[in-house]
């Protein structure tokens, strides 16, 4: 829904994944100019709140419902005021934004979403990894194992496991043993594909194990990870090691493209 500049919305902003420089310019703006925040307190660093001008009203969403959150954004742009919502990473990966706008759209309320870096790229970095190499993945599933929340049949571990490619998992550090025999049962990562976990990627106490499917689950139990871990797993993590077995031709002398000749 589009709004002129100086209108009262809402504005779903991505925090990124911890460090709170990761936040977009255009997101920092938006929270400093907010009259009123609703944040993800279990996930979102305070830092972010130290942005905010004299006097705006800060809500942690942690221990709410959607009604309750809700009840605090809609009378608020209702009586003039700026509203930011402030999601951990990007909105749009696992942030339950669409069941807001659901009810913002059915009550005419003026929203936008501002995009944040998301955890596995916030990861990526940490590892000084790229995702895609040519001729050894040019597919990244963003994914999860199924728990609490169900995931539809034809999304499962095993049947995502069976593409192959690069695999990064969220929400599923906690059953690292079931989603390691669930890779293995796709038929194409062995025991030998390896695997990085990064847990609170971009936060000063950041944690990284790295190992095969045939140890990582052993390695994560014995660092003590058990929540807000991106878990990483394809041959592309083989590169740092091995050297990169294809090189990029967007680079190469040989190659020719709009923007340059062959050399």
């Amino acid at each position: 829904m589009n709004q002129s500049a100086n209108s009262p919305e809402i504005i779903f902003v991505g925090a990124g994944p911890g460090d709170p420089e990761l936040i977009t310019v255009k997101g920092l703006k938006a929270l400093q100019s907010a009259d009123v925040v609703v944040y993800a307190g279990s996930l979102v660093s305070t830092a972010h709140l130290a942005e905010l001008k004299p006097g705006a009203q800060t809500y942690d969403s942690a221990p709410l419902t959607l009604d309750e959150v809700l009840a605090i954004m809609i009378p608020a742009v209702r009586a003039g005021q700026s509203v930011v919502r402030l999601h951990t990473g990007d909105p749009a990966i696992y942030g339950a934004i669409q069941e807001q706008i659901e009810v913002l759209e059915q009550e005419g309320i003026p929203y936008r979403v501002i995009p944040g870096v998301t955890a596995a790229f916030a990861a990526a970095a940490s590892l000084r990894q790229e995702l895609t190499l040519p001729e050894v993945s040019q597919t990244v599933i963003l994914s999860r194992r199924e728990g609490r929340t169900p995931v539809p049949e034809n999304e499962k571990l095993e049947k995502l496991a069976a593409i192959g490619g690069t695999l990064c998992l969220y929400l599923s550090i906690g059953m690292m043993a079931e989603v390691v025999s669930e890779l293995l049962a796709g038929g194409v990562y062995t025991g030998q594909t390896p695997v990085a976990v990064v847990s609170k990627a971009s936060w000063a106490d950041e944690q990284m194990v790295e190992g095969t499917l045939a140890d990582i689950a052993e390695k994560v139990t014995m660092a003590g990870i058990s929540r807000q871990a991106l878990i990483i797993v394809g041959e592309v993590l083989s590169a740092r090691q091995n050297g990169v077995p294809v090189k990029s031709k967007l680079y190469d002398a040989g190659f020719t493209h709009g923007y340059r000749e062959k050399k």
